[in-house]
């Protein structure tokens, strides 16, 4: 097993301490210990995410069940659509069914989200971004879904990038001082202690606001750029900027980027649109599990 099957096993574990505890009450109490069907049915539209940890949550209950996906993770689906078919023990079909649609329906809540920003911004050649702002413990599930939705992943966490924020740069005095204390971290002792990976393979990305920080920032050699807090139009001056100070410089829009802006957004010529709200407000799709009696 490797290391996120692991990890999406240890949280679905939780999932289901959380919820059912020593046991199912009304399920033990009303449901005989026989084999049963059912189905997961869409009431919502959008793009499926999640389903294999739905599937893991059941065949955690009852290692037997047989989860039949009708549909798969990335693809469209409507109102009355078919999901998935389940047969097994019916006590733990029913028992499943909270932790499954929950761990379904929010994931798959961030793919059609970023599916609408990703068909806003087509033809742009703007890659939709996700961010750090996910839930605690669930970031790997929801980057995963922000995949199923056409999107791409920033930096899974601080250990793989190197972001220089304006508060590094507050704190070291200026872009240039907060580039070279990062050189410099990077060819040293520390660095190599601490991490199991080769310093000429960590990117370092520089938050700017205004152009004065966009030009120092070129200047010290820096090819990722992210601008921040920025309308289309002080964007597009920035762009410009930086494509003839360095026309291979890749830049980043961030910040206050929703449904009706990103277009304009993406038009600026910026490389990357990297969106918090596609993990922090996506609005859960909804599903619903039906046994089947006949």
């Amino acid at each position: 097993m490797n290391t996120i099957d692991e990890l999406i096993l240890k949280q679905v574990e939780l999932a289901l301490m959380e919820d059912v505890g020593p046991g199912d009450i009304t399920t033990l109490a009303c449901i005989d210990n026989a084999p049963g069907r059912a189905e997961i049915v869409a009431k919502s539209e959008g793009v499926l995410a999640g389903l294999p940890v739905a599937e893991t949550v059941f065949l955690k209950l009852d290692d037997k069940i047989k989860f039949n996906s009708i549909k798969k993770d990335g693809e469209s689906f409507g109102p009355g659509d078919k999901i998935a078919e389940i047969d097994g023990d019916y006590r733990a079909i029913l028992t499943a069914e909270r932790t499954a649609l929950n761990i379904l329906g929010h994931l798959s809540g961030i793919a059609s989200l970023t599916a609408r920003f990703v068909k806003e911004v087509a033809g742009t050649g703007a890659v939709i971004l996700d961010t750090r702002k996910t839930m605690p413990g669930l970031r790997y599930l929801e980057k995963y879904a922000v995949t199923c939705g056409g999107g791409s992943n920033h930096r899974f966490g601080l250990y793989d990038m190197a972001l220089i924020k304006d508060n590094h740069i507050a704190a070291a005095g200026s872009v240039t001082g907060a580039v070279q204390k990062m050189r410099a971290f990077l060819s040293g002792e520390e660095f190599s202690k601490r991490f199991e990976y080769d310093s000429a393979a960590v990117e370092i990305e520089v938050e700017v606001t205004e152009i004065s920080q966009l030009t120092e920032a070129i200047e010290c050699g820096i090819k990722r750029l992210l601008l921040d807090n920025q309308t289309a139009a002080s964007l597009a001056e920035m762009v410009k900027t930086a494509r003839g100070l360095d026309p291979s410089v890749k830049l980043e829009a961030s910040g206050n980027v929703n449904l009706p802006n990103v277009r304009a957004i993406a038009e600026t010529g910026v490389d990357f649109i990297s969106i918090g709200a596609l993990t922090h407000s996506a609005v859960s799709s909804d599903f619903s599990l039906r046994v089947i009696t006949e």
